[in-house]
């Protein structure tokens, strides 16, 4: 059991969600891309919200400023956070173009806007789950594309809510979060989706 939900907390590892969604975005979209377009950008995005954490992370540990790539320690997040804030930035700002694809522009928003109040909460000494503040975002990210395009997605939707409630559960039995840490990052991830969405559905 531990070591299913080591790997359900790896897979949906908020650095992966812009990833997911990106994807997400171009596979249900009825918009014409063409596919190297969709390969490119999605490659982008996979090295700013990926490659470049990872190649963080590992400094950081090396030099021993963090202990995991969770980043249990509140103390330990906030280099890790500003460094996901200025790449979110950057990816709104220099990647993503409202005027060609404004939905995934304005997840991005959103999702800066989410890690923004997660690093406020970290310089107050709280720590909000952040695997609950992407995989809740990534899921009110597609129910809204799925009105938006009048799409029936109901299974994928299915399959990731019951995955809500199992890496809730891993980050739980692995004592990296309480109830209350797991909620607020629930609520960060989907409330900027929310207040987002009314600028383009």
């Amino acid at each position: 059991m531990r070591t299913f939900l080591n790997v359900i907390s790896y897979i949906f590892h908020p650095i992966f969600i812009p990833v997911m969604a990106t994807v997400g975005f171009f596979l249900v979209t009825p918009r014409m891309y063409e596919f190297n377009f969709k390969i490119d950008v999605s490659i982008t995005i996979a090295i700013f919200t990926v490659f470049i954490p990872i190649l963080t992370f590992i400094l950081l540990r090396r030099l021993r400023m963090i202990d995991t790539v969770f980043v249990k320690d509140v103390r330990q997040r906030k280099i890790p956070l500003y460094l996901y804030v200025l790449l979110l930035f950057l990816i709104v700002t220099k990647i993503i173009s409202k005027s060609i694809f404004a939905e995934l522009y304005y997840f991005f928003v959103a999702t800066l806007i989410s890690a923004i109040l997660c690093l406020f909460f970290v310089l107050i000494r709280i720590k909000a789950s952040m695997h609950m503040m992407g995989i809740a975002g990534l899921v009110m990210f597609l129910i809204v594309l799925s009105i938006s395009y009048q799409l029936n997605i109901t299974f994928a939707l299915s399959i990731l809510i019951l995955m809500i409630g199992i890496v809730g559960s891993s980050r739980l039995y692995l004592k990296a979060h309480t109830v209350g840490e797991l909620i607020l990052g629930f609520a960060i991830g989907v409330i900027p989706q929310l207040l987002v969405m009314y600028d383009w559905l």
